[in-house]
């Protein structure tokens, strides 16, 4: 008899972060070969066919409830993607990270209940506020503007995958909402005209991004995203920034200052905070 394995809620949403992040220290080596658009295109197209290969979803038996949910979903998820990598290009990713994720926090305020949420997502703020480099000098507006535009879109896959979760398989989600993410970056990628650099080199490190960075995390995060409130989903994903600074001090030997280490326990006592006092995330 088979046994299904999966990871419960909250150390699936963990191992996303980790993915995710050491996913973009790949995709910042990429930019100055192909540029944003196209890494993003080489990352969305090939998670793509990665999880077709594994789920083999049947599109033919999808609704139109199916359809609309996860239409939307990738597109959110393809946009997402598309405009970080254009702020990043643009901007430190540590900062476009922290950006980023106002869109979850601002998602995290508007759902939030008790006194005691907002307790948490204060602490994450502050660790938000001092992972920022706020005085830095020349910061570039249109990559700060992009930064947040991705957080929003980020709020809204957050809500989708959470809807699309109660109605479709998690597999069969993701790979679909993927394919038409594809779908909906290619022409950015193609107009961008610099994917004709590709070279076996840089697909290899493009299928590593693609498995670090979606194919991976996604799939964790719909399937957690049936357990865990959009709040609590939120919340814990305030862990992305403090990831983003440990992955650059690992990958790039960038070390962290004292404040970045106070900022890091600020939003690591958030996270913990809110999984132990949400509802709803008992061991099933």
């Amino acid at each position: 008899m088979k046994t299904k394995f999966q990871l419960p809620p909250i150390p699936a949403v963990l191992l996303s972060i980790v993915s995710v992040q050491c996913g973009a220290a790949i995709a910042k080596g990429l930019f100055p070969e192909i540029g944003a658009a196209a890494t993003a295109t080489l990352r969305i197209g090939l998670s793509a066919i990665i999880l077709w290969m594994a789920f083999r979803p049947n599109l033919s038996k999808l609704n139109v409830k199916q359809w609309k949910y996860v239409t939307l979903y990738g597109v959110s998820l393809g946009a997402m993607n598309l405009i970080f990598y254009m702020a990043i290009e643009r901007i430190p990713i540590g900062l476009g990270v922290t950006l980023e994720f106002v869109g979850p926090l601002v998602l995290a305020i508007f759902s939030s209940k008790k006194m005691t949420d907002f307790v948490w997502i204060i602490l994450a703020a502050i660790g938000i506020a001092l992972i920022a480099p706020w005085s830095s000098n020349g910061l570039n507006l249109v990559g700060v503007l992009l930064a947040l535009l991705a957080g929003g879109f980020w709020a809204a896959y957050i809500i989708l995958g959470g809807r699309i979760s109660k109605i479709m398989k998690g597999g069969d989600a993701v790979t679909i909402g993927m394919l038409i993410a594809t779908i909906f970056i290619l022409p950015f990628g193609i107009f961008d005209g610099r994917l004709s650099n590709l070279s076996p080199h840089l697909i290899g490190l493009g299928a590593a991004l693609a498995l670090l960075s979606s194919a991976i995390p996604f799939t964790l995060e719909i399937n957690a995203l049936k357990h865990l409130p959009a709040r609590t989903f939120s919340i814990l994903m305030s862990l992305e920034p403090a990831m983003a600074s440990l992955a650059a001090f690992v990958f790039l030997q960038e070390y962290l200052s004292v404040t970045e280490c106070i900022a890091v326990a600020c939003v690591v006592i958030a996270s913990a905070g809110s999984a132990i006092t949400s509802k709803g995330i008992e061991a099933k």
